[in-house]
């Protein structure tokens, strides 16, 4: 039987607290190392990976996984993928920072169809289904209204390997003096996630990966914002690259400074 929106998010929230669990339980007792220069993985990712990844199997075990620590983009391609980040912000979780969470999200012939994003430390739990909306701990949530520049509070995410002519540095340092304040969290996740629920106004990023951005761009799309490609075109999973905005009037006046 084809599994329903609702089915799917049930699932995606199962699978993000099992992954949860075990970021939490590993704190102060894991290990780092490089998976690349300032590019962490932590005994901890690869826990909460397994953990999730044991979930989804048990309820749909025909699905393709695409997944940070055992990337698959091949399983794009079948009729459903999940997109995984056990853990989003592994920096911060590494130096005892309480930014990060888990991202989950699945998608039909490449469409996305359900998603999670939860935050252990704060316990928060920010899902959307498509043609759903979007909730934050069972609630309905909504974005911003903000249309303007001068109201904008935004966030950009870096790559970690950022250069001098990096299309994420050359756009912050033009969006920078336009907006009210831009702020870098180090979590790709938890920035859409804000976005969806109006902390914050926009979030862009070029070089990013799906498993980062999956998630929180259906909560935006479901929670009444505008998510597209970073130059403007439609949103692909396969590409990730994305500016989310509030509002389209946000999104226009935020393209031409963001567009690499």
């Amino acid at each position: 039987m084809t599994p329903t929106p609702d089915q799917l998010l049930a699932v995606c929230e199962e699978a993000a607290r099992a992954g949860a669990e075990e970021l939490l339980a590993w704190r102060g007792r894991f290990q780092c190392r490089q998976k690349a220069p300032r590019d962490l993985v932590t005994d901890a990712d690869l826990a909460s990976e397994r953990a999730i990844r044991e979930v989804i199997r048990g309820r749909f075990p025909d699905h393709g996984m695409l997944g940070e620590e055992a990337p698959t983009p091949e399983d794009l391609l079948r009729p459903y993928c999940w997109i995984i980040d056990p853990l989003d912000g592994t920096t911060n979780y590494a130096h005892g920072i309480p930014c990060f969470a888990v991202s989950i999200a699945v998608a039909c012939h490449g469409q996305l169809r359900a998603g999670v994003v939860l935050d252990p430390e704060r316990r928060e739990c920010f899902a959307a289904a498509v043609g759903r909306g979007a909730t934050l701990n069972g609630e309905p949530m909504a974005v911003s209204r903000v249309q303007s520049l001068e109201e904008c509070l935004a966030a950009i995410s870096f790559p970690a390997h950022l250069v001098d002519d990096s299309p994420d540095l050359k756009a912050f340092l033009r969006a920078a003096r336009r907006c009210q304040a831009i702020r870098r969290t180090g979590s790709a996740a938890l920035n859409l996630a804000y976005v969806a629920s109006g902390r914050l106004d926009a979030h862009w990023a070029h070089e990013i990966h799906p498993w980062d951005a999956a998630a929180g761009i259906l909560l935006i799309r479901e929670a009444g914002g505008v998510a597209t490609g970073a130059d403007g075109r439609p949103f692909d999973v396969a590409a990730a690259d994305y500016l989310a905005a509030s509002t389209p009037q946000l999104h226009r006046a935020l393209l031409p400074l963001v567009a690499a």
